[in-house]
């Protein structure tokens, strides 16, 4: 069975850095990061696509954030720089094990982590 295990999160400052990596077992087209802040909808933030390594990234963060691929420890990869207070959210990847839809359609990502907490303070 496919599965998606989050670390990496924390607490930093804004202008900070973080590295959030995602243990996926399985086979994928591809894997995205997304996150959800108190109050507001879950929202796509990264996604690879598995066959060329395609990336996508939200308009709110191109730049700053970068999505990759682990090979030798078969993890996706988010690394997050230039941190915001508004990049506060728990942050989630998904799978999807079929090229459907867009890369932030969050209904055709089938497999989901359990989530893990990003808070930007000063």
């Amino acid at each position: 069975a496919q599965q998606m295990v989050e670390s990496g999160g924390g607490s930093v400052q804004p202008g900070g850095s973080l590295r959030l990596s995602c243990a996926a077992s399985g086979d994928f087209a591809a894997i995205g990061w997304f996150r959800q802040a108190p109050g507001k909808e879950r929202e796509g933030v990264a996604a690879i696509y598995i066959y060329n390594s395609g990336t996508r990234y939200a308009d709110s963060v191109k730049g700053r954030f970068f999505i990759s691929r682990d090979y030798v420890k078969n993890t996706v990869d988010l690394q997050m720089n230039s941190l915001i207070p508004e990049d506060t959210a728990i942050y989630y990847c998904a799978s999807k094990g079929l090229y459907r839809g867009n890369w932030d359609d969050i209904e055709t990502y089938e497999t989901w982590g359990q989530g893990t907490q990003v808070t930007v303070s000063s």
